[in-house]
Parts: C-alpha cells; sequence; structure tokens
C-alpha cells in the first residue's frame, strides 16, 4: 500500500508542477484559454545573452557607423548642426532579461513591463555607449526616438543617464504620443538638424515605407534600398520581436497561441 501511494506521489507532483505553469493565458480568438507557450523564444534570447557573434555583430555595426560620421564630418564639415538619431530598445540598451522572464514566467508582454520599466536597469547594447560618447565628441547632437510609452519618461531618462548615455535629457528623448510611426518625431528633427545617421534593429526606424508591409513588400523595399544600409542607415540584430514578427501573423496579434505557432510554422521554408 505505501508503495502504492508513493508510486501515486510521482505521477502527481510533476502534473501539478505543469499545471502551475497555466497562469499565464492567452484566449486570442478561440473559445478555450490556452497555455501560452514562449519555448520558441528561447534560442533567440540565448543568442542575445551567451553569443559573442551577436556582441560582434553590435562592434560591427557601431564601428561602421563611426565610420560613416568621420565620412558625413569630412564631407559636410558643421555648416548645419547634424544629429544622429537613435532608437532605444535593442539598439542602445539590451532588453533580453525582460524577455527572458517571460520565457521562465511563462508569461507575454505587458505582463511585468512595468516593473521592467521601473528598475532603469537596462544594461547598453555592446559598443553603443562608446559610439554615441564619440559623436557628442565630434559635435554631433544624439536624439533618442523611441516607442515607450510618454509614461515611462522619467525612467527612460534615469536609465540612459545611469548608463552614462550623452543627451539624456528630455529635449533629446522623443517617446511615442499618439502613433507608433516615427516619421513625425524624425521629421521634427530635421527641421532644426542635419541627420546623418539612423540606427535602430527595426526598418520602422528608418523609413515609414517599411510600415505595416507584408513579408514580400518589406523584401522588396529593403532591395531597393539596399545602398542606404551602412551608409545612412545601420541595423543592429534582434531575433526577440520587432515588425518581422508582426509581419508573420499578418499585423493580427489577437491570433491565439495555436494561430500564432501555424503562422510561425507556414513560414518555414524547407528542402
Amino acid at each position: 500500500m505505501k508503495k502504492l501511494i508513493f508510486i501515486s506521489l510521482i505521477l502527481i507532483i510533476p502534473f501539478a508542477q505543469s499545471c502551475n505553469r497555466s497562469s499565464a493565458l492567452s484566449t486570442g480568438n478561440g473559445d478555450e484559454p490556452q497555455i501560452k507557450n514562449n519555448d520558441y523564444l528561447e534560442y533567440a534570447v540565448l543568442y542575445q545573452q551567451t553569443a559573442a557573434e551577436y556582441r560582434a555583430l553590435c562592434y560591427q555595426a557601431f564601428n561602421l557607423a563611426r565610420l560613416q560620421l568621420d565620412r558625413s564630418l569630412r564631407i559636410m564639415g558643421l555648416m548645419k548642426q547634424q544629429a544622429v538619431v537613435v532608437d532605444i530598445d535593442e539598439t542602445v540598451l539590451d532588453n533580453s532579461p525582460y524577455e527572458a522572464k517571460c520565457i521562465l514566467e511563462n508569461i507575454s508582454y505587458p505582463r511585468f513591463w512595468d516593473e521592467w520599466m521601473n528598475s532603469s536597469s537596462a544594461k547598453p547594447v555592446p559598443g553603443a555607449l562608446d559610439f554615441l560618447k564619440y559623436a557628442e565628441s565630434k559635435g554631433i547632437e544624439v536624439f533618442y526616438i523611441t516607442n515607450r510609452k510618454e509614461k515611462y519618461r522619467e525612467q527612460t531618462l534615469k536609465n540612459l543617464q545611469n548608463a552614462g548615455f550623452p543627451f539624456a535629457t528630455n529635449d533629446h528623448l522623443l517617446l511615442r504620443t499618439d502613433s507608433s510611426s516615427k516619421k513625425t518625431r524624425r521629421d521634427s528633427v530635421s527641421e532644426t538638424h542635419a541627420i546623418i545617421l539612423l540606427i535602430g534593429d527595426n526598418l520602422n526606424d528608418f523609413s515609414e515605407v517599411f510600415e505595416k508591409k507584408s513579408i514580400p513588400e518589406r523584401f522588396e523595399m529593403t532591395d531597393k534600398m539596399k545602398k542606404d544600409f551602412g551608409s545612412r542607415f545601420i541595423v543592429l540584430p534582434n531575433a526577440m520581436y520587432g515588425e518581422w514578427v508582426s509581419a508573420l501573423y499578418d499585423y493580427n496579434h489577437s491570433k491565439n497561441e495555436t494561430e500564432k505557432s501555424e503562422a510561425r510554422q507556414r513560414h518555414l521554408q524547407g528542402f
């Protein structure tokens, strides 16, 4: 009898543990709530947190940015005040700890996003701090255009300042207001400055022509503008999230977990 009870406990405990993972549910369009499964994110987050190749790509991007900045100064001089425009998340600040939290706790955005923002503890992306300090030393202003919400202004400034980033002031921080498009904010900088570089991890950081476009359309526009990448546009790697993920789901994030999984599988190309 004791042996039977012991065996039963062995069977019950793993089942109970698996049930604890159902605290984060996604109903989407389906009638039945579904357990959130973030396993597909593991490689992306681990790549950013553990791959030396990721660091190398970041250094490569900012080394190229420095070369282009110097080239621009030689050609244009400082007849008009010049500026570098950068995104924040996954461009100058690393949010992979938040994505890791989502995996470990089996949750999804926006759960715990407030806590992460309030911590103001994101570390600089490799190469970002050195490059922006270099830009400052050359008389170039830096503007941070981000789709973080206005309510996170204080936390964002604190994070940038704590990390030592230059121009971490209200005047140089342009957060999302009524639109996720960055065009209006880029245009406002262009009114007073010559933007010599745009740096980001998302094609929407560079031009509005990429906004809400299908995967084939994004490919087409990227090919048309290929000469701008590495000259005016500097791209940082981000395999965790972005417009590319939205395109997988046809910009319909109300899909349930099964539908999202099917969409990811559907876009895989084997042989």
